[in-house]
């Protein structure tokens, strides 16, 4: 990672989810009416079934995970004995688990709902099967838990490829992602762009909800792109597929002219391909960045330019030479 691509990273922070945000997204069914959530965040994106905590076994139980009771769980509960829910409930509530929530619109049992109350612990209920609620639950929570940074750039879709425009400022940036949204491509962000790691091999950006839809342009101001152009020109998440890092032009630098080797620029441990590209009067930046955009994706396809460039010389060097 280059020394300016440190300086404008912020420092990672710990995220979280409030329950409340949880509920509406899930659409869940509040059981505890009485317990007041505002004040519950959820950290991890794990969940857990409690399974084997329901008869009393609690080691390297982890309660700070969202509980969910399925169907396997549910039947285990109702030949439970008195004793045993008194007992095991009580063991399972106490340790401050978020919240439970009850899968295929099971109803907790009277002692459940009873000690909930007593330990306050919200309870919630949905209509859809275990696997399918787990899957989405995990999904969004790991987007919205995701480790993430905010850098100066512009995130501009290109063909449906991720590109991060950097550099420093002033140097155009935004000038070409104007022009790009004219030529019919879409605006995540200008000039502040959130990365979040949602995977080892996926990072996504987005724009502070501030900025959002706006980009400012020197000698203009501020634009609505989305008033301005149509919902059509803009996108609130995509995937960072390529960086293009504009630098003022050098007459005495070098530059890939052929593109044998790739660099690569990291952020929160993830490799992203990147492009330097030379900034001088006379070069339209839009039509450039979309090139590289479409020679990306043409490699991610299985396409290289060069190497086929390549081929064709060595086939051309070892051909025999035609008789005059």
């Amino acid at each position: 990672m280059t020394k300016r691509a440190e300086m404008e990273q912020t420092a990672c922070r710990r995220q979280s989810v409030k329950m409340a945000d949880i509920v509406a997204k899930m659409k869940l069914e509040t059981l505890t009416p009485d317990i007041d959530i505002s004040g519950i965040r959820v950290h991890q994106s794990d969940v857990n079934r409690p399974a084997i905590q329901l008869v009393g076994f609690f080691e390297h139980f982890d309660p700070h995970r969202i509980q969910i009771i399925g169907y396997v769980e549910h039947s285990y509960m109702l030949h439970m004995s008195q004793e045993e829910k008194e007992k095991n409930y009580a063991a399972f509530l106490s340790r401050g688990v978020p919240c439970v929530v009850f899968c295929r619109d099971f109803m907790p049992d009277d002692t459940f709902l009873r000690l909930a109350g007593e330990y306050r612990v919200p309870l919630f209920r949905t209509k859809l099967a275990t696997s399918i609620f787990m899957a989405e639950l995990i999904r969004w929570l790991n987007v919205k838990l995701a480790p993430r940074i905010s850098i100066h750039g512009v995130l501009v879709d290109i063909f449906g490829e991720g590109v991060l425009i950097t550099g420093e400022s002033g140097i155009g940036k935004s000038e070409a992602a104007l022009e790009l949204i004219k030529r019919g491509h879409r605006l995540v962000s200008d000039d502040v762009v959130e990365i979040r790691k949602v995977s080892e091999a996926t990072l996504i950006g987005t724009a502070p909800d501030v900025t959002r839809y706006f980009i400012e342009v020197r000698g203009i101001g501020i634009i609505d792109v989305k008033e301005l152009f149509g919902v059509s020109s803009v996108r609130e998440i995509a995937n960072i597929d390529l960086v293009i890092r504009l630098e003022d032009w050098d007459k005495n630098g070098e530059y890939d002219r052929l593109g044998l080797e790739e660099e690569y620029t990291e952020y929160l441990g993830n490799r992203v391909v990147t492009i330097r590209l030379p900034v001088r009067p006379g070069r339209n930046l839009a039509v450039i960045c979309e090139s590289a955009a479409a020679n990306h994706r043409q490699k991610k396809m299985g396409y290289n330019a060069t190497e086929e460039l390549y081929k064709r010389v060595q086939k051309q060097l070892t051909s025999p030479r035609e008789e005059d």
